[in-house]
């Protein structure tokens, strides 16, 4: 239950986003479904970009919230597989947070920033415990971690992940076998 007026505006924004993608979002009915006024949102933001951008800032700190909650005790295989599980679950949402931004948005580039270190961080535990190798840093192993969940959604959401005789992988898969090869080091 949103909080707040503004809290009420992204939530509406976040389900019309949901509902029909970036098009479908309009200042005008996120103010309707929220019960104000049609010009109550341009007081909250500067216009739908800036919607928009609150909408991602706000995803990205769910994602950095699951790699927090699931990434400890050798947890990151749990810690993705609730990532990609949110990304497949809402397509639209995952589209917008990886799609070109302009420059200058502040409120999102803090929320990337944020999601970022999460995942940084959740490296660098496991290769201190033991889980992942230490010979590539926890930065660029972030970032294989990182280009392989999203390279494996994307293939996902596009119908495009390679089917084989042993079955379907999912994205979930592709991350894990990702993970056990690291282990092996």
């Amino acid at each position: 239950m949103p909080t707040s007026t503004r809290e009420a505006l992204v939530a509406a924004a976040t389900d019309l986003l949901d509902e029909g993608g970036p098009e479908r979002v309009t200042l005008r009915e996120v103010g309707r479904r929220s019960g104000v006024s049609h010009n109550a949102p341009y007081k909250h933001f500067t216009g739908k970009q800036d919607l928009l951008a609150a909408v991602a800032a706000r995803e990205l700190d769910a994602y950095a919230e699951a790699l927090r909650a699931g990434g400890h005790d050798g947890g990151l295989s749990r810690a993705v597989a609730a990532y990609v599980t949110r990304a497949l679950a809402h397509p639209a949402r995952f589209r917008l947070v990886y799609g070109p931004w302009p420059a200058g948005v502040g409120q999102l580039g803090e929320a990337a920033e944020r999601a970022w270190t999460s995942l940084v961080e959740t490296v660098s535990a496991e290769q201190r415990a033991g889980w992942l190798p230490v010979t590539i840093g926890a930065v660029r192993l972030a970032d294989l971690i990182r280009s392989t969940v999203h390279g494996a959604v994307d293939l996902e959401l596009g119908g495009h992940l390679t089917k084989h005789e042993h079955g379907p992988a999912s994205p979930v898969e592709v991350v894990e076998d990702l993970l056990a090869a690291l282990r092996r080091d």
